[in-house]
């Protein structure tokens, strides 16, 4: 929860939110994944299954959120003009999300939920526990995209394998050091394919590159990036100090601070 607080500190409502239809398609997923946590932790607790209640929480906050989204989110957060449609995207599925987890941990974790009702500056008159449950807007995901994220959920966990036996041998150190070759094919590659360069993004990689291939499965190659270093997002990219001005950052770093920022469609 701080990270969600921290990250929404300098968003204005009013003012920065972005209609569900302008979100990056990733951010309509945690929509997608919020919605589906609410509803089953109602349903327990109509049924006074607190347990329950705390168990899809918990496992919501440690993998979906934790493991999955926020983790993929924080390059765009941190490396993101302050303003750009890209961060203040995300911020608006943190504003939505943030506001629903409050509510819904109220029963079970009462002093946690009023002091980030405090946090946020809502009504001093008023407290979480005389609230109504969240709103959260409607995602406008179809069967077959939330089905594609589904499936790009599952290519993180082998990605993620694959990289953390590079980095027992010694052969990379972070994942942002991995550039990766994915051979797929079917319905696999057209749910890859259609990120683009954004799968990268994805994967936490500082290239992903998607090969059609015959046959069956996924197969993932690992190779240690050549590349230099950018000191600020910490990508390894060819075109590190290829602006004379600012020799140590790459260039959509650069972009993103002095240009029109990066173009990010999906995450």
């Amino acid at each position: 929860m701080r990270f969600l607080l921290a990250n929404i500190a300098d968003f204005d409502a009013g003012k920065d939110m972005l209609p569900v239809s302008e979100w990056l398609e990733i951010d309509r997923y945690a929509l997608v994944l919020i919605q589906k946590l609410q509803k089953g932790i109602l349903a327990d607790y109509e049924r006074y299954e607190f347990h329950l209640a705390v168990q899809k929480f918990v496992s919501f906050c440690s993998e979906d959120l934790g493991g999955f989204y926020l983790d993929i989110l924080k390059d765009r957060l941190y490396t993101a003009g302050e303003n750009s449609h890209a961060r203040r995207s995300a911020q608006s599925a943190l504003h939505h999300i943030t506001h629903a987890l409050m509510r819904l941990m109220a029963p079970i974790l009462g002093f946690t939920a009023d002091e980030i009702w405090q946090s946020l500056g809502l009504s001093t008159d008023a407290s979480v526990f005389e609230d109504v449950w969240y709103g959260l807007p409607e995602h406008g995901m179809t069967e077959d995209d939330m089905d594609a994220w589904r499936n790009i959920f599952g290519l993180r966990v082998l990605a993620n394998k694959e990289i953390e036996e590079k980095r027992m041998e010694g052969s990379v150190g972070s994942s942002l050091q991995a550039e990766l070759d994915i051979y797929a094919s079917g319905k696999a590659y057209e749910q890859f394919s259609r990120l683009n360069d954004d799968l990268r993004f994805v994967l936490i990689t500082s290239r992903a590159t998607l090969h059609q291939r015959e046959g069956d499965g996924v197969g993932i190659e690992v190779t240690p990036s050549t590349h230099t270093k950018c000191e600020r997002c910490w990508h390894y990219r060819a075109d590190v100090g290829a602006d004379a001005g600012h020799p140590h950052i790459c260039g959509r770093c650069v972009s993103n601070l002095y240009g029109d920022g990066e173009p990010r469609s999906h995450a």
